[in-house]
């Protein structure tokens, strides 16, 4: 069965797209077929995973467009086993036409109904708590929710929280936070200790016991097109990468 996983935080600059990249390309590496859905505007994760923009047609808001999957938005990656739905920035003007749709929370989950082929559907949210956030959490078993190793960590949990609590009771009783992630984790700073000891207390077991560190390989990594995995599988990012895709699996039993 398919377990589809938004990557979530509406605060940008917190390693949502570079989870969701290197995470997916982990669970590619371990043999589990991957689907990655671009949904941010930005396209961040298309340009990450290599995809030239030239080649992101059909693209997400062409699907939203017709509400329905078209097999030729689907695109082979650099990574065996990895496929990607691209974003292009036309993706932007979803938001507007959603919101004149009828059941327009549902949209992208009647889109990838027909994709029963992947053992995971990875979808990059944008920063926003908008309506492409919302299907993207209406069309999930669970969330991720990366959070940055920094003083105003907890800033902007609450309405994430209380979106996906939203979501629960109105739109998809089955959606749970299938993890926090804190990401850019500097060991040698005491302010970053001290966040991760005050988001570990606050969300105990919710938090998981893997931290992404500070790393400039990963930094680098998306100016090649390569996940940080397959430009330096060695570098502590990948590695912390490695460990988390190896984290998730355990949790499923």
């Amino acid at each position: 069965m398919t377990k589809i996983i938004s990557i979530a935080n509406q605060k940008g600059g917190v390693g949502k797209t570079t989870t969701t990249i290197n995470l997916a390309t982990s669970l590619s590496a371990i043999n589990k077929k991957v689907l990655l859905v671009d949904a941010d505007p930005q396209g961040n994760a298309s340009t990450g995973i290599g995809i030239a923009y030239k080649d992101r047609l059909p693209s997400l808001y062409d699907l939203i467009v017709k509400r329905e999957l078209d097999t030729n938005s689907i695109k082979k990656t650099i990574v065996p086993n990895l496929s990607i739905i691209s974003a292009n920035t036309n993706l932007a003007a979803a938001e507007v036409e959603l919101a004149n749709y009828e059941k327009r929370e549902f949209v992208l989950k009647d889109i990838l109904l027909n994709t029963k082929a992947y053992d995971f559907i990875l979808i990059d949210c944008p920063p926003a708590l908008g309506l492409l956030t919302i299907n993207s959490l209406v069309a999930s078993n669970s969330v991720i929710v990366p959070l940055q190793s920094e003083f105003f960590a907890l800033e902007g949990m609450s309405s994430l929280v209380n979106t996906i609590q939203l979501i629960k009771e109105n739109f998809n009783p089955k959606l749970n936070v299938e993890g926090i992630l804190l990401t850019m984790v500097d060991k040698r700073n005491t302010l970053s200790s001290l966040v991760e000891k005050d988001v570990r207390e606050h969300f105990g077991e919710m938090v998981y016991k893997t931290t992404i560190p500070r790393n400039v390989k990963i930094s680098e990594a998306p100016s090649h097109g390569k996940p940080a995995i397959i430009y330096d599988v060695n570098c502590s990012g990948s590695m912390a990468y490695i460990g988390l895709a190896r984290e998730i699996m355990n949790k499923q039993g």
